[in-house]
């Protein structure tokens, strides 16, 4: 049984594409602060507590995940923050630099000799806002520029490797990702991506002829769409 980690699992994209990792047959290690091995019930799903956003967390998750045969690693988990850059809190800036970028590439140098060897699949959860500039994004923007820059240097890197490595860039998806933010996605359907939009992608990668990688994945909603939120 091939096995796959999948960062962020616990909520939104990251628990829609495990639960479809399942599905086809995997065995999931999910990471996630919060997670729990009731949230899937699962046989092979397995729960890995893990703060990403904390360094010492995440490098000894790294030496746990390198003693595993990985085939797939999906860099899920990330937050944002969209304030004028002088009002984010310097704890914010690091917090998100560090869960957005730093964490998925300290995993992705513990597990690239698994993947390598294994044929596999290295694919990073990214943004519409790696693909251009936005008020009130600058930091978030920069880390998921960032890592998708990382993918696509990746990817030439490994490329006699026969690893396959995509970036996935979703516009705005329904999600807690907006929970403590003050603007949302619209209710209508043509106006927003919902998570199994973006488990679609990643089940139309691994089932892609292996010889053909498409290296960048951009999802967009057919209408733009999106909500204020009232002030309480």
């Amino acid at each position: 049984m091939k096995k796959a980690v999948v960062t962020g699992a616990s909520s939104g994209i990251g628990k829609s594409i495990t639960n479809r990792l399942l599905t086809l047959g995997f065995e999931v290690f999910g990471v996630s602060r919060s997670i729990q091995e009731k949230d899937f019930n699962h046989i092979n799903f397995h729960a890995v507590t893990c703060n990403l956003a904390e360094e010492k967390e995440t490098i000894k998750l790294c030496e746990k995940l390198k003693k595993e045969n990985i085939f797939l690693h999906v860099n899920c988990a990330g937050f944002g923050y969209f304030e004028p850059h002088e009002e984010l809190h310097v704890s914010t800036i690091t917090a998100m630099t560090f869960l957005n970028l730093t964490a998925p590439m300290l995993l992705t140098n513990a597990l690239l000799r698994s993947l390598k060897e294994n044929e596999g699949y290295l694919i990073n959860i990214n943004s519409i806002e790696a693909l251009r500039a936005s008020k009130f994004a600058a930091v978030y923007s920069a880390t998921k520029a960032g890592l998708k820059a990382f993918g696509d240097a990746l990817f030439e890197e490994t490329r006699k490797s026969r690893l396959s490595i995509t970036n996935i860039n979703p516009d705005m998806t329904q999600s807690n990702f907006y929970d403590a933010l003050r603007f949302d996605v619209s209710q209508k359907e043509d106006e927003k991506l919902i998570a199994a939009d973006i488990a679609d992608t990643v089940e139309h990668i691994l089932t892609m002829r292996k010889g053909a990688v498409v290296t960048e994945y951009t999802l967009r909603s057919l209408h733009f769409g999106i909500v204020k939120k009232t002030k309480r």
